[in-house]
């Protein structure tokens, strides 16, 4: 899109309450546009329908159906194992319950990598069956031709550079990325993927000025996670968000809830009262 072709305005306050004028399905100009005026927004992983209702009606502009539901919906080690039909079925949940945000889904390890033709062949499962608005691949300046194919073939495509957890076992586990040197291979990655026609680049874990220069570098959206302050947007898995993993967080993760506390202290209720026999009561029973 040339500089010239103005985008479309977010047409009301999103994510404002019952007063809002209703707001349109969030697209790729919508977060260039966001960008191209200097508002931030956030991102959010979403694995199912309830968090996906909660988190359109509270205004999060996009959602992403990540292979991290691997560690978070699977409970695998790694997000290596996940599959495309691991996916699949979470994505077309999300999907049919959001109805604001965009949803992207993430191409798991092994689907896209062997040539740009099973890019697309991917890709395409995720549009048609779970009916997913852009998809997201890890890997910079090698993941040109699959970038190209699939945007030639109408799917927008987010890129994902930095610390890239498909490859953990490659980069020696999680360590934060392009320190040194690294930072000039960052800087080549997103330029390549900007020029392949990526919407957006999600750079995980490299430190701040890292990040900021190739935010600095990119017209597109720049979406960090350990990336610091300095990018246009921000994405957390929504378990580490809202406090329902146990054991210690990422260093980048910040808690805004405690839901592990609520949800264990609610079971414990709940079991209490039905050994009491105060569960089932009387406005939780059927008379004749």
């Amino acid at each position: 899109m040339s500089d010239s072709t103005p985008l479309p305005e977010v047409t009301a306050p999103y994510g404002t309450g019952a007063q809002a004028a209703p707001q349109r399905r969030i697209r790729v100009p919508h977060l260039q546009a966001m960008t191209d005026r200097g508002e931030k927004w956030a991102m959010l992983t979403a694995y199912d329908m309830y968090a996906a209702e909660i988190f359109d009606e509270a205004g999060i502009p996009v959602l992403l159906v990540g292979d991290s539901a691997g560690n978070n919906v699977y409970g695998f080690e790694t997000t290596v194992p996940v599959t495309v039909d691991h996916l699949v079925p979470l994505v077309r949940a999300v999907t049919s319950a959001a109805k604001h945000a965009m949803v992207v889904a993430d191409l798991p390890f092994g689907s896209y990598q062997a040539s740009p033709q099973q890019a697309l062949a991917t890709a395409t499962r995720f549009m048609k069956e779970g009916m997913a608005h852009a998809v997201k691949l890890e890997g910079g300046r090698p993941m040109v031709p699959e970038v190209e194919l699939l945007v030639r073939a109408g799917i927008p495509v987010m890129g994902h550079i930095g610390f890239t957890p498909q490859s953990e076992h490659v980069l020696g586990g999680y360590k934060v990325q392009a320190r040194g040197s690294g930072a000039d291979k960052l800087m080549d990655d997103a330029l390549a993927l900007e020029e392949a026609g990526c919407f957006a680049v999600v750079i995980e874990m490299v430190p701040v000025p890292a990040a900021k220069a190739v935010a600095d570098a990119l017209r597109i959206p720049v979406i960090g996670i350990g990336a610091g302050p300095e990018v246009d947007a921000q994405v957390l898995v929504w378990q580490d968000m809202a406090g329902l993993r146990g054991g210690k967080a990422p260093r980048f993760v910040k808690k805004y809830a405690n839901l592990r506390a609520e949800l264990a202290q609610a079971a414990r209720e709940y079991a209490d009262e039905v050994r009491s026999g105060a569960f089932p009561a009387a406005e939780n029973s059927f008379e004749e």
